[in-house]
């Protein structure tokens, strides 16, 4: 148990790895919530504790059941991002079976978190029913409109295309190691909801009505349900932009030692043009290396990430990747020479260097491949489709 505290609220909580649970008086999904995954957003556990007394205050009829989790207590108690390591980065089936095994002498308090959660979250998935639903609640150091941070799966896109909020495709290309790129490789349905500013009491009610929406959209809570529209429309309202879906084209990554610094003012989906100064290394400048909008810019002081470059995604190409998805096109590829599979399920391509460059990203990206360099010749390419459980949704409403 630790004492947590809101600066945008100014209040005080005492909190446990489970947050609380709601136990529905009909059969239904279970929803998986996670809040504080970064010690420094303490806005979603907030949220979460702020639900789940509402529902056990007004019994409101709940179909399934909600869990909802907290993220690194040690750091939240501090109010730090982080103890010794991003616990957020730490997610590979690598570490967690090396962790589970031998722990780690280099982040024990990060790792002791980390098997917590990972424990926690498979006695869950163990004693309930699904289908489970994984959402998992942040905030940024700037200003922002609320939005969502998605795997591309098609079982994904199809879910949060029900939230009044733009989406953002292929974070997991840029990041080692998410809690929910985890989960997504176990084939549940799991995102990331962004809601404002840390220290905004404005996240904190974007976090309660993504809760609530969430509730109605997995069918947990009936859509006549009185407060529905009312955080349909809060949503809707202060989110600024109106295209749908996005794609992150350019990351620039904080190097060890690095004195990285944002310029001021920058907010996620500004626009910004090629070789446009927005950031310094040192003394040196950093500029735009492609036109875009600007995505996720660093402004505070821990971090390896010192901003995104996002663009639009035109719907014919979303219809045309459903497509090749839905028939398997990506068997093609393995007649190529410089490619083979990287693993028995065939989730994973190996690709030779020389083969890659005759493809854009984007074609790859088409097929649901996120790629990543593994040596000097050779990326690896990592497919959500394959570990995707569809069937476990198929009688879903959203379906």
């Amino acid at each position: 148990m630790v004492e947590l505290h809101s600066k945008a609220l100014n209040r005080t909580i005492s909190i446990d790895r489970i947050i609380g649970q709601y136990r529905g008086n009909s059969e239904g999904p279970t929803l998986i919530f996670t809040g504080g995954i970064h010690g420094n957003e303490p806005s979603g556990v907030f949220a979460l504790q702020s639900v789940m007394d509402d529902l056990a205050e007004l019994n409101i009829p709940f179909h399934g059941n909600l869990y909802a989790l907290s993220g690194n207590l040690v750091a939240l108690e501090k109010g730090v991002r982080y103890n010794q390591v991003d616990l957020n980065r730490i997610w590979t089936r690598e570490k967690i079976e090396s962790f589970s095994k031998n722990g780690s002498q280099i982040a024990p308090l990060e790792v002791d978190e980390q098997m917590d959660i990972f424990y926690t979250i498979n006695s869950i998935l163990s004693k309930e029913k699904g289908p489970f639903y994984f959402f998992d609640l942040h905030t940024t150091s700037g200003e922002t409109t609320p939005f969502l941070t998605v795997n591309d799966s098609l079982l994904n896109r199809k879910f949060t295309k029900q939230y009044p909020l733009p989406i953002v495709l292929g974070i997991e290309e840029f990041l080692d190691g998410p809690l929910l790129s985890y989960i997504n490789e176990l084939g549940y349905v799991a995102f990331g909801f962004e809601a404002g500013q840390h220290d905004s009491p404005l996240a904190y009610q974007n976090q309660i009505s993504f809760i609530y929406l969430s509730m109605v959209y997995t069918g947990c809570l009936a859509k006549t349900h009185a407060t529905i529209f009312q955080h349909h429309k809060r949503l809707l309202r202060r989110s600024q932009v109106r295209s749908k879906f996005f794609e992150i084209v350019y990351h620039y990554p904080i190097g060890i030692e690095e004195e990285f610094q944002m310029d001021p003012g920058y907010v996620n989906f500004q626009r910004v043009t090629k070789y446009e100064p927005i950031a310094k290394s040192g003394d040196q400048m950093i500029e735009a290396q492609t036109d875009g909008q600007i995505f996720m810019p660093l402004y505070q002081g821990k971090g390896d990430d010192g901003f995104f470059i996002i663009k639009k995604i035109p719907i014919f190409f979303l219809a045309v990747s459903k497509l090749l998805r839905k028939t398997y096109f990506d068997r093609l590829l393995v007649l190529l020479p410089g490619v083979s599979w990287g693993s028995k399920n065939r989730e994973e391509l190996i690709v030779n260097v020389k083969v890659a460059r005759f493809f854009t990203k984007q074609f790859f990206h088409l097929l649901g491949y996120r790629s990543k360099q593994v040596d000097k010749t050779h990326f690896k390419m990592r497919n959500r489709e394959v570990a995707s459980r569809n069937n476990d949704y198929k009688h879903a409403s959203w379906r």
